[in-house]
């Protein structure tokens, strides 16, 4: 189904603007007027054209100067001059400047309605583009939230109960519980299914760079502009984005964000008006970020804005039922074709015994691991990391540990190499002995680690403050 757009007729004769606005109009092709300069800004303020049609004399600006204008506000929008037959040269000097082609009059409408169709063409491909460039990051080849326990039950219930609308959602939980694919779940339910879906993971937006990369920028509004730039509100516009790890985004940047959520318009660095725009915002946190608000560091009134609807990931520690069947699921993906992998029972009592700070990314990890150490296709516990392994010995030998159960009754928090009971760890103490244990593997490369812990580096030396890690 094609994709509908809209074209802004600009000339100071009213009877062409509605010959224009008749004859061009059509089911996927609305067509505004605007007889002026200022008229056209002011339209251009309130709406996203693709197209604009330009005539080259305008009684309040050169048109010439004007087409300039719009390509560098407007980047992504094609503009099409209309010009008499002594302005030819000026036409071809402007189609050097940016201008998509130019038609003279007295015009033919069946040839500028082919002028226009292509101009649409090339800005909906040049913006498609781009648009996939930003999502291609977080392109699955299916939504899927796998698990039988009551707990995820209720998070389907609650996605398949907010999809449908267009109000903020805030998912919540542990690093690696599963918020994106929740998000994925939430567009891919929608009615903007088929519309762009943008993801953006906050702690990776430089403090400097955070409002341009969001709203886009306007040539020399700062050392580096060399040109105008849309940011991920227009590659979104009508879509879907995705803010992981909002409780990173620089609090400069928030009131920013805020107006957004409220009015639906934002502007781009160094731009004085205001744009407009239709998106479905989802945000992600690992953070309490009630407790961010009261320490100054969360904008109070945007927490309230983008916490309309919450929707709280259960930890893997809290749901290990669904272990055998996100373990089945991942080794059908991540087994390149060997439909007969499995998992030896001893190997999947480690795995219900284990506590997962790592949530279900952690567990992928460990199983993308283990497919390659597998012996005739086999994972056993020898396969998986020291970690895991050791909690065999205390499964209690053969019959232990079945692929649906808790396997020797040990409690989560049982660590240690020899599999010997050290007592039930806090939430504190196991994250803390997880990360100072991926520390030390990696030789306390803090990239290599953080990518080991799915966490960005920034969250990995925030907790090796609060945890004293070395």
């Amino acid at each position: 189904m094609r994709t509908a757009y809209t074209v802004l007729a600009v000339d100071d004769e009213p009877s062409i603007g509605k010959l224009l606005e008749k004859e061009l109009s059509t089911p996927i092709r609305a067509v505004h007027v605007a007889t002026s300069a200022r008229q056209a800004r002011e339209r251009l303020r309130r709406a996203t054209y693709e197209v604009v049609v330009l005539d080259i004399r305008l009684p309040d600006a050169d048109g010439i100067e004007f087409m300039v204008e719009l390509r560098q506000r407007y980047p992504d929008t094609e503009v099409i001059l209309i010009t008499g037959h002594g302005n030819i040269d000026n036409a071809v000097e402007a189609m050097k400047l940016g201008a998509y082609d130019y038609i003279t009059k007295p015009f033919n409408l069946t040839e500028l309605e082919v002028v226009v169709e292509r101009a649409y063409q090339r800005a909906f491909l040049r913006n498609e583009n781009r648009a996939l460039r930003h999502a291609r990051d977080g392109a699955r080849p299916a939504v899927t939230l796998i698990g039988n326990s009551q707990s995820i039950k209720e998070v389907r219930y609650l996605i398949e109960k907010v999809a449908p609308t267009d109000v903020p959602v805030l998912i919540t939980g542990e690093s690696g519980a599963g918020k994106e694919v929740a998000a994925h779940a939430i567009q891919s339910l929608g009615s903007r299914a088929d519309k762009p879906f943008i993801i953006k993971n906050c702690a990776t937006l430089q403090k400097e760079l955070a409002r341009s990369e969001l709203f886009g920028h306007v040539r020399g509004s700062f050392t580096g502009a060399l040109e105008s730039r849309d940011g991920l509100m227009a590659f979104a516009n009508k879509g879907t984005l995705f803010l992981d790890e909002i409780g990173e985004l620089p609090v400069e940047v928030q009131a920013s964000l805020l107006r957004v959520l409220e009015n639906k318009t934002y502007r781009r660095v160094g731009e004085k008006d205001h744009r407009s725009c239709d998106i479905r915002l989802i945000f992600a946190t690992n953070r309490a970020l009630a407790g961010e608000v009261e320490a100054g560091r969360f904008h109070e009134a945007l927490y309230h804005r983008i916490n309309v609807f919450n929707i709280e990931m259960p930890p893997l520690r809290e749901r290990k039922e669904d272990i055998p069947l996100l373990a089945e699921f991942f080794l059908a993906r991540l087994g390149n074709g060997r439909d007969d992998l499995r998992i030896s029972d001893r190997a999947m009592a480690c795995l219900m015994q284990y506590a997962w700070p790592g949530n279900v990314r952690e567990l992928r990890n460990v199983l993308e691991r283990s497919i390659i150490l597998a012996e005739n296709n086999l994972i056993t516990e020898h396969a998986l990391p020291r970690e895991l392994a050791g909690l065999a010995g205390g499964t209690g030998g053969a019959g232990g540990g079945q692929a649906g159960g808790m396997a020797g009754g040990g409690a989560p928090g049982q660590h240690g190499a020899t599999g010997e009971s050290q007592g039930p760890l806090t939430l504190e103490a196991m994250e803390r002995e997880h990360i100072a244990r991926i520390l030390e593997f990696y030789d306390n490369n803090r990239s290599l680690a953080a990518t080991a812990l799915g966490i960005s580096r920034k969250t990995l030396y925030r907790k090796m403050r609060e945890y004293d890690i070395g």
